[in-house]
Parts: C-alpha cells; structure tokens; sequence
C-alpha cells in the first residue's frame, strides 16, 4: 500500500456524524490498582537536613495544579496512574467520535475511535483487490473488541506480517492488521453501523508495488501512532 495516483481521490458526503466527546477518556478509566489516594505506604525516616519525601500520590511536579490535582483524585478515587491516563486520553481521542461496527451475523462487534471524516485506502495487491478490501487505519489504542474473539480466524501469505482476520461464521472481515501498519488496524468501512460518518475521501494505493509505494508514501506509517 502506498503511492497515491494523481487525481484519485474522491469525496463522498455521508450521514450526520454523531457527537463528538472529549469524555472518550472514560471507556479505559477502571484499572485495578491496589493503593488509592489516602492509603499512603509508610513515609522512609527522614535524614536530620533533608525534606520530607513527598506524598504517594505526587509522583511529578505539579506546581500550583497540586492541591487541585489531588483533590480531583480523593474525590474520584483515583490512583495517580488513573487520574494519568484520563488526563492523557482526554487529549489523544479529543475530536474523535466512537464508530461502532462488526460483521454480518453478529458474531464479531468492536467499537473504534476515529474522526468523522474517514481517510479511506484501496489497495490493488493481489489480496485486497480480490475482496474489495477498504479500509481506513487507527492506532491499536483507538480499537476495541467488544466479543467474538474466539469466533475470528486469520490467513497470512508471503511476509505474513498482515494479518487478514475474518468471521469464521459468515466470512466478513470487519478490521484487520495491515502489513503497512502492523502496531495498529485497518477498519472496513463498510462494516460501520450508520449514523456516524459524515464524509469519506478515497485514496488509492499502488499495492502491486508494495516496497515502492511504502517509501514514497509521506503519511500511512504515521496513520497507526496515537
């Protein structure tokens, strides 16, 4: 997958997306840890002229967000860790939207944060062109899936590095991992549920001269990077 043809690209115009939602943070919120702000560890002895250690819950400096910042934690209950990753995917999934999708029986569900407007790739390798395989490309964290684990099979060929998962039911492959980007996944488009997509741009990719294409391509490597 790889270089773009002159004039390829085509935009489509779609559905109302629906809200987006900062609070995307949420859906990893719970971790299991086992200390909690107010159950500190015991303080080491202090050396006569040394300051005291800080308190378990202030492991970097916040300056003058400290005392704001651990109120926000004993009132949430939050671990350090926790009250981190909320902060941190706060901004990582900040004008996304949750996509939802899967295949056709059911079997297979997953839910996918991505924008709106969807950067669509058609490849013509010798696979993806047999099973009109579109997709658009998320990084792993961006990906969820909600059941069918065990009812997923996989083919691979040649570099085996793609990883082209499917239904084992009725055969529809929803997502997969790309041999461009194998840290994250491409989505089937197509297998979305409505109601969230407002527009689509095509691009297509010159899959029958992979290794070319690849170092020609400016963005698809970074397409998969929280």
């Amino acid at each position: 997958m790889g270089k773009t043809k002159a004039g390829s690209a085509r935009k489509s115009r779609g559905r109302s997306p629906a809200a987006a939602s900062p609070a995307a943070a949420a859906h990893s919120l719970r971790g299991k840890e086992s200390s909690r702000v107010g159950k500190k560890p015991a303080a080491p002895r202090e050396r006569p002229g040394e300051p005291p250690p800080p308190p378990a819950f202030c492991l970097f400096d916040l300056g003058a967000q400290r005392e704001r910042w651990v109120k926000f934690q004993e009132r949430q209950s939050l671990t350090c860790e926790e009250a981190a990753r909320l902060l941190l995917d706060t901004f990582e999934y900040r004008g996304l939207v949750k996509h939802t999708g899967g295949c056709h029986c059911g079997a297979v569900r997953f839910e996918v944060w991505a924008s709106t407007d969807l950067h669509i790739f058609d490849c013509n390798c010798s696979i993806c062109i047999k099973k009109q395989n579109r997709h658009f490309i998320v990084p792993a964290s961006h990906f969820k899936l909600l059941k069918g684990a065990d009812n997923i099979t996989m083919y691979s060929f040649n570099t085996h590095r793609a990883q082209h998962t499917f239904c084992k039911t009725c055969g529809v492959q929803s997502f997969y991992t790309p041999r461009s980007n194998p840290d994250g996944y491409g989505i089937a488009p197509h297998c979305l549920d409505e109601g969230s997509v407002c527009s689509t741009i095509m691009e297509e990719i010159n899959g029958k001269e992979w290794e070319k294409a690849m170092k020609e391509h400016k963005t698809i490597r970074s397409m998969s990077k929280p």
